[in-house]
Parts: structure tokens; C-alpha cells; sequence
């Protein structure tokens, strides 16, 4: 397949690049910094690009047969609220004019539900460090919801992403934190990435969010 994935230079995007490639598929990288892409492959073009210009956007994807979208404005970019759903509507709307159907979005576990009504971002625990980019991220799960032009899919991550090893092993949740038998929320970023192209591939959750966890 012809993947266009923004963000490919980030921690989840990366790996998903990674996981890309290997699995044969032909990538279009875009970046904000191209030299941040250190890998080379026949599979692999890194293009520069504004994820928050929409037009930029729409030629950069067009002719793919799916965009990833792990953007990210920055955990510390004092704006990262706004400029994260600036992002994300401008890859959303890209996608839409390039007529490209297929939609992955990289978002938090922020938005999942730990308690009936109550999502993970408006806990009194949760860190103070994380919470514009999470609110940001779950603001924008109920913007792309009321899109019905793509094939969407919104993809949370466990509570807790780590770097670690590539398993496959996981099980897959939808609006609940998967958790294991010791009450533990956990995924390393590969399997993430494992999580994601399999989505890609094989899709089971179109216009619907999905977590996962060990």
C-alpha cells in the first residue's frame, strides 16, 4: 500500500515508520524537519510539509491509499492546544481534498472512560504536564466523530506508552483502558505501531476509536 504518515520523525511516528517499511508498504514521510529522518529505504520519501496548511496537505497525500496522522505540536509549545487541533482538522480537511478515504489518527488515552462518564483527562490524577495536549486530543475525537466522508479511525493508546519491545501481543479495547490482571494499562510504542498497520491493513474499526494493552 502507499502510506503517507505525518509526524514520521515523532515517538509514535517513528516507530510507525519502522513498522511501515517493513511490512513492505511504500511510505511518504512528511515532516516539519526532513533531516530528522535518519533512515534511508527504497520504500521511503520524506517530504517536507506544513501540517497545518490544509492544501499543503492535500498534495502531499494525494494518490495514497491511506494517511497516518501522528502529528504532534510539541509538549512544550506554550500553544500546543490550539495548534494541535489546528493540525489535525487541517490533515482532516487535507485528506478530504485530496479524495483520499482512509484516515488513522494518532490520539491519547486521555479521552478513554474510567469510570462511567468520567474520561481519563478529567481525573484529579492525571499529570498537569500532559493535560492541554490530552484535552486537545479528546476535544478532537468529537470533532473527526462527526465526519462521515472518511474512513476514520481514531487510535488511544494504553495509559501507559513506553519505549519496548515488539511483541504482536496485545488485546484491543474500543472506549475503556484495556487492563491487564494486575490492574496495569501498558504498550510499548512498537506494538502501537504493530496495532496501527494492522488497522491499516485490515481495518475493524472504521469511524470508531480503539485502544489496546497487554
Amino acid at each position: 500500500m502507499k502510506i503517507a504518515l505525518i509526524g514520521a520523525s515523532g515517538f509514535v511516528g517513528s516507530a510507525v515508520l519502522t513498522e511501515a517499511l517493513e511490512r513492505g508498504h511504500s511510505v511518504t514521510a512528511i515532516v516539519r524537519h526532513p533531516d530528522k529522518i535518519t533512515t534511508t529505504h527504497p520504500n521511503l520519501s520524506v517530504q517536507p510539509g506544513d501540517a497545518q496548511q490544509a492544501d499543503t496537505v492535500a498534495t502531499l497525500v494525494a494518490g495514497h491509499d491511506a494517511v497516518i496522522n501522528s502529528f504532534n505540536a510539541g509538549w512544550t509549545n506554550p500553544n500546543l492546544y490550539t495548534d494541535f487541533l489546528a493540525g489535525c482538522e487541517a490533515i482532516e480537511k487535507g485528506t478530504e481534498q485530496a479524495g483520499v478515504k482512509r484516515l488513522l489518527v494518532v490520539g491519547g488515552a486521555g479521552s478513554l472512560e474510567v469510570a462511567p462518564g468520567v474520561q481519563l483527562v478529567d481525573t484529579p490524577q492525571f499529570p498537569a504536564d500532559w493535560k492541554a495536549g490530552a484535552t486537545a486530543a479528546r476535544d478532537y475525537l468529537n470533532i473527526i466523530r462527526k465526519n462521515t466522508t472518511l474512513e476514520w479511525t481514531f487510535i488511544s493508546p494504553a495509559i501507559g506508552l513506553a519505549p519496548g519491545a515488539r511483541t504482536g501481543t496485545f488485546r484491543l479495547g474500543t472506549d475503556q483502558p484495556v487492563f491487564d490482571e494486575n490492574g496495569g494499562s501498558a504498550i510499548s510504542v512498537a506494538d502501537l505501531a504493530v496495532a496501527i498497520l494492522n488497522e491499516v491493513e485490515q481495518p475493524q474499526f472504521v469511524r470508531q476509536r480503539f485502544t489496546l494493552g497487554y
